[in-house]
């Protein structure tokens, strides 16, 4: 089968088309027949080094895939077989036509739901929706999003109203990205491509804070001191918030963790389905910036990394 292996880190060329046997189903898996896979931008920092994660070299890169089932393991229904599933591999495998997952983590695709919206929405959307029920907003905070028309901050910032938001403020890095998070329902869009951004905004109840390194401190400033907290799912600079206890003690701040296995079971478990229903009926969209061969991945690292997309960057087998 066509694959798309790393075999050391390093710029968008590393990535190289590779012919590898198909993966067989282990206990607890089922194996798809990729209609489409997502690519995200932490996979372009795993890719280059940046973003620290265990990586056994070489390795096909790739969490999410949807498309027909065609093995089951042992202890996995079979009437499995056939079926439409969007899923995610746990972290790597799924940049190849065959992509095996754990068959908890993979939900049928709703009826009025094409593959590629499912794909496109549902692992991001389901992430926005953990974060903002984690946030546990009560309908009069001013919140802060981050990256607000990325795969997850578009969601939240779409539904944060919703979840009780009484203000929408969202960072976004060019005019066009700034337009589109008004157009998602932020109140005020902020440049963050300006360094001195977290100067000029107002006081904050939530940050949903995914871009780390130093601005984050910056921004805790603006939290409101007692009840301020920041919800910290993300590195997009590539480096942790630059955070510690004695800024939160200062200021009886809050700092949530978003991440480990407790909360991807939460995120897997619960709010995939959720967010697949939702797509189903209309209650959320998914945003597709558009799509590439599989054989290409390394031009959809390049486009995300250039900033550009303004929705998912998917791959076709």
């Amino acid at each position: 089968m066509l694959a798309i292996q790393l075999d050391a880190t390093g710029g968008p060329e590393a990535l190289r088309p590779v012919d590898l046997p198909r993966p067989r189903a282990a206990a607890g898996q089922v194996v798809v027949r990729a209609q489409a896979i997502g690519v995200s931008h932490a996979e372009t920092q795993i890719r280059s080094g940046a973003l620290p994660f265990p990586l056994p070299l070489p390795a096909v890169l790739g969490a999410e895939a949807v498309g027909e089932v065609v093995e089951v393991g042992e202890g996995v229904d079979g009437g499995l077989l056939g079926t439409v599933r969007v899923g995610v591999t746990g972290g790597l495998g799924a940049y190849a036509e065959y992509v095996a997952m754990p068959a908890a983590m993979t939900c049928s695709v709703p009826e009025d739901v094409t593959p590629l919206e499912a794909l496109a929405g549902a692992a991001p959307g389901a992430i926005a929706l953990a974060l903002l029920h984690r946030a546990r907003l009560d309908g009069g905070e001013t919140v802060l999003v981050e990256a607000g028309t990325s795969a997850v901050g578009g969601h939240v910032v779409a539904h944060a109203k919703e979840f009780g938001a009484a203000r929408v403020i969202a960072t976004a890095g060019s005019p066009a990205k700034l337009r589109r998070a008004l157009d998602l329902g932020a109140d005020q869009a902020v440049d963050h491509g300006d360094p001195a951004w977290p100067d000029a905004l107002p006081d904050i109840d939530v940050v949903f804070e995914s871009i780390g390194g130093a601005s984050a401190r910056r921004v805790l400033d603006r939290l409101v001191p007692g009840t301020g907290r920041m919800l910290f799912y993300g590195m997009l600079s590539g480096e942790p918030a630059a955070v510690t206890a004695a800024d939160l003690m200062e200021r009886g701040l809050t700092v949530v963790g978003c991440s480990g296995p407790g909360w991807a079971g939460q995120v897997f478990g619960t709010h995939y389905p959720e967010m697949l229903a939702r797509l189903g009926s209309g209650r959320s969209r998914a945003a597709v910036h558009g799509t590439l061969p599989l054989a290409e991945a390394a031009e959809a690292h390049r486009l995300l990394e250039s900033r550009a997309a303004t929705g998912r960057v998917l791959l076709l087998p």
